[in-house]
């Protein structure tokens, strides 16, 4: 009986430490996303007249995909006059972190010297009017217009930091090429190429005077050529592990788990089939030097 009670015991107070874990986890991984992953935004110098307001914009554009094309500046001031003002417009959307500057005519001169501005509050929006996502920035009278009159970096100097002007490009995808010269497997050495470097079809290529491809071992017709030493070969980054190069040398290549690598000591005076391997490479990563 008091087995079982110790047991039960010990099994409340896991359940117990689990859920106060992933309590502390969540709260570690919110306060990590208010601090270091909500969007910011930064008040810029304008190049322009007063009636420009500069700022920047950072977010998380792959969390959060959207068109951002609007800046709106509300005043709520109750002790002053105006009691509230609001200056807003479009400027050209923007999909990722940006900077910009945006007209906001004479009312945004007029909101700046309202009556007792200094107990007014200041909300910055900055908002997609396509996606209907907004953020607000609010913050006292006093201090916006010091960090509006304060401001030193430009919008270009914001870009450039940033680096905002980087285009991010990704990865083209890899095309693969149709290997329409890939025999069948040869007895005791796998797949291979009818290629005229490749020893195993040399009597397809006998006597032919100038090499050609016509697509398969059976319509191939090229000049044989005779082996070579190898003085350097080696991977270069782009490999897709199909295991092509392995097939066809194994004592040379080692294909692994994300990559290929050149065996230690690997043998390097067959030339012909380095090359064969090499121009099986789907993704032609497979790079080699001849031996002088």
């Amino acid at each position: 009986m008091s087995t079982s009670l110790i047991a039960m015991g010990v099994a409340i107070f896991m359940v117990i430490n689990l859920v106060v874990g992933l309590a502390v986890l969540s709260l570690l991984f919110g306060t990590f996303e208010t601090f270091f992953g909500k969007p910011k935004l930064s008040i810029l110098r304008s190049t322009k007249s007063g009636n420009y307001f500069a700022f920047g914009f950072k977010w998380n554009s792959a969390k959060e995909p959207v068109s951002i094309d609007t800046i709106r500046i509300r005043l709520f001031n109750p002790f002053g006059s105006p009691t509230q003002a609001e200056v807003i417009n479009k400027f050209e959307a923007k999909k990722n972190s940006f900077a910009v500057e945006v007209d906001m005519g004479p009312g945004l001169i007029d909101l700046l010297g309202a009556k007792n501005f200094e107990f007014a509050n200041i909300q910055v929006e900055v908002a997609s009017s396509k996606d209907g996502l907004s953020w607000q920035f609010d913050m006292k009278g006093p201090k916006f217009k010091k960090l509006v009159s304060e401001a030193h970096l430009t919008v270009d100097q914001f870009i450039g930091d940033h680096k905002l002007d980087t285009v991010k490009k990704s990865k083209p995808p890899i095309d693969i090429p149709i290997r329409s010269f890939i025999a069948d497997t040869v007895p005791g050495k796998g797949p291979q190429l009818a290629i005229a470097t490749n020893p195993a079809f040399a009597s397809l290529f006998a006597g032919s005077a100038a090499p050609t491809t016509t697509g398969g071992a059976g319509g191939a017709t090229a000049a044989a050529a005779e082996n070579f030493a190898v003085s350097k070969v080696w991977i270069e980054p782009g490999c897709i592990v199909c295991n092509a190069c392995e097939d066809i040398y194994k004592d040379v290549f080692e294909v692994l788990a994300d990559t290929c690598i050149i065996r230690p000591n690997a043998p390097l005076d067959d030339g012909l089939r380095i090359q064969e391997a090499a121009e099986a490479c789907p993704v032609e990563v497979i790079k080699f030097t001849k031996a002088s």
